[in-house]
């Protein structure tokens, strides 16, 4: 397989609309009496829309985001877009290991673009310059640039993708796999499929297995799972409609840049670690960069596809390969014991809690994560 360059070339008249759809918001009240109490909160959203209208320069994070080496392929038949930019080594150091990188949902490569220095280029950052590697970041199948596949969205199916984009499109033997959230169990069925190619897999969100029947739950586990399901009770309303009614949500969302920009701030606010200040994790600039990538793709109904075909997944295989975690600390992985994750890891080599950094640790705490990925990768040498 080949692959092609690719840039992000959004037109003048599509700003233009952007811009007069955004002049144009009807802004709701506060439902409840606190500030996001009941979803994004209005006067935040009429603050981040002003900014956006008047204040964000998209053209100059444009340029940024091109500077990079953007890449595409035909996969399946269907085009997949990625980012791939080579390790610094040293003159006669051993060639890097590959890593790819999987963003999870409301999110996209961007998130990961922290990692990527820190990681291909670790001299830059006072660190050993021979503990570079090769780095590879796509955009999930149905987000942004990436299409859907022609069948049901499962985990499977895109953790073959990505196999074969490190495989037969990139021509890697082996490589590592890291990711968080869709991202982090796609990397996780990476190293359930693909034990000979993959070295190891790094996730912010451990793995549950298959099925909690091989012997009884311990104390820890089932307060977890109890806590769990009642986090759900006040956080679950958008998995439900995007699992049920995606078209629905959709239309309204793909016709409204301030209605995107609502659902996705919303998640942004409550899945971090900021403390109930959004803007103390992401500013205004990396908010509305992530924001105008999905509406000028329009591809946020693409993104819920993995939610409308989640019955079509089967049970996943234990991960035999090396894994790691550096355990998110969003309300919904709080106290996650080490023994659910046992059960679906046969080989856990690390295992971190550090305290901080939620849903998009990549974006929030990236010194950490670069050297907890670094640690264990390099670990594992000879790869």
């Amino acid at each position: 397989m080949t692959f092609s360059p690719f840039r992000i070339d959004v037109s003048d008249e599509v700003l233009d609309d952007l811009r007069a759809r955004l002049a144009r918001t009807r802004f709701t009240d506060r439902s409840g009496d606190q500030p996001w109490q009941a979803g994004a909160d209005p006067d935040y959203l009429r603050h981040l829309v002003s900014y956006w209208v008047d204040g964000f320069d998209w053209r100059a994070r444009e340029a940024e985001l091109n500077a990079l080496p953007h890449y595409q392929a035909k996969i399946g038949g269907r085009r997949m877009h990625f980012l791939r930019v080579p390790g610094a080594r040293p003159a006669g150091a051993p060639a890097p290991l590959p890593l790819i990188l999987s963003h999870g949902w409301p999110s996209s490569f961007v998130e990961m673009l922290p990692l990527v220095d820190r990681l291909t280029d670790p001299a830059k950052y006072g660190n050993d310059p021979a503990d570079a590697f090769d780095v590879v970041v796509p955009s999930l199948p149905g987000f942004l640039y990436s299409e859907l596949p022609k069948g049901p969205l499962t985990r499977a199916s895109m953790a073959q993708t990505l196999h074969l984009l490190m495989t037969d499109v990139l021509g890697y033997q082996r490589y590592g796999a890291f990711g968080g959230d869709v991202g982090g169990v796609v990397t996780g069925w990476l190293g359930a499929l693909y034990p000979e190619q993959v070295a190891g897999v790094h996730m912010i969100h451990p793995p549950f297995p298959a099925s909690f029947d091989s012997h009884p739950m311990s104390p820890a586990e089932q307060a977890y799972l109890d806590a769990e399901a009642a986090y759900d009770e006040s956080d679950g309303g958008y998995g439900a409609i995007m699992g049920t009614r995606p078209d629905t949500i959709a239309a309204a969302l793909n016709d409204s840049p301030a209605g995107l920009a609502a659902w996705l701030v919303d998640k942004y606010r409550d899945w971090s670690d900021n403390h109930g200040d959004l803007e103390s994790r992401f500013d205004r600039d990396t908010l509305l960069t992530i924001i105008t990538l999905y509406w000028t793709s329009g591809a946020i109904g693409s993104s819920f596809r993995q939610y409308f075909d989640f019955h079509h997944n089967s049970p996943r295989p234990n991960i035999t390969v090396p894994a790691a975690f550096t355990v998110s600390t969003e309300p919904s992985h709080a106290n996650f014991p080490r023994e659910i994750a046992e059960r679906a890891c046969t080989d856990i080599r690390h295992w971190s809690e550090p305290g901080r950094g939620g849903h998009f640790m990549p974006l929030e705490e990236p010194d950490l994560l670069a050297a907890e990925l670094t640690q264990f990768f390099t670990s594992l040498r000879p790869y």
